[in-house]
């Protein structure tokens, strides 16, 4: 009985790497061949979808603005992209943009919200709740939002002292409309009565305990001189041992009551 001799192992590893070769070259033909395919206008982008907060923008004036920067099909459109699109249109603070099957986009958008003016009267720079500088048509947004100014790096700590300034003037009857940061690290705050109060530099804490202090007293230094704190021109509180104090015609160093 004749017997079948064994198959020399070069004769197998020559086999195996021409399978191997063959199927690896199948792989690369179709995966070639799928692209291709998904590269060709066989799947248009026919519509963009939006949703989310757009109070400032309607979805037409959105879908004008992105649809020219889109290139590409349903499958090969760069979706970051898409994004950075969205977000270039002016209110637009973030969007999220998906594939929806079988041919459209769908973006979801979060807008800006305004709670300040950022910089001088003639910028169109505004700042949202995370401290966030961008820019808008400061026509839209409420007049009465106050107005912050100093390094924009720094735009979220301005922020955060006029939070912590604003509420130590209401029981006054006074409200901040203007708070600047000078690239010095100096703080200064513009009345509605028109007063502008300096409030030297420091730690935040530091800056609120000169201005809780100066609060407690200018009402009765301004009493002395018949006129109330409507009166109040200026106040520098930059003095370390009290603050000046500007009424009406009236100069007057005030000594700090707790330093006697």
């Amino acid at each position: 009985m004749a017997t079948t001799a064994p198959v020399p192992f070069d004769v197998k590893l020559m086999n195996l790497t021409a399978t191997l070769v063959f199927a690896v070259f199948g792989v690369v033909l179709l995966a070639a061949g799928a692209w291709w395919v998904l590269r060709q206008p066989f799947f248009p982008i026919v519509g963009i979808k939006v949703d989310g907060e757009v109070t400032h923008n309607n979805a037409v004036t959105l879908r004008a603005n992105v649809a020219p920067q889109l290139a590409g099909n349903f499958f090969t459109v760069d979706l970051a992209r898409a994004r950075t699109a969205f977000e270039s249109v002016p209110w637009v603070r973030k969007a999220v943009v998906r594939r929806e099957f079988p041919n459209k986009l769908r973006a979801t958008l979060t807008e800006q919200v305004a709670v300040a003016h950022w910089g001088d009267e003639a910028g169109s720079k505004l700042v949202n709740g995370f401290g966030e500088v961008f820019e808008a048509n400061v026509a839209e947004v409420d007049d009465q939002l106050p107005r912050l100014d100093g390094p924009i790096e720094q735009a979220g700590q301005v922020l955060g002292m006029y939070r912590l300034l604003a509420p130590l003037f209401q029981p006054y009857e006074l409200s901040v409309v203007e708070l600047g940061l000078s690239s010095r690290g100096s703080w200064h705050v513009l009345l509605d009565s028109g007063a502008l109060v300096e409030l030297g530099r420091g730690r935040s804490e530091e800056v609120v305990a000169r201005t809780e202090r100066f609060l407690r007293t200018v009402s009765q230094v301004a009493a002395q001189y018949g006129r109330t704190v409507a009166s109040v021109e200026g106040a520098d509180l930059r003095h370390n041992e009290g603050y000046a104090l500007r009424m009406r015609g009236v100069t007057t160093v005030v000594n700090d009551p707790k330093k006697k």
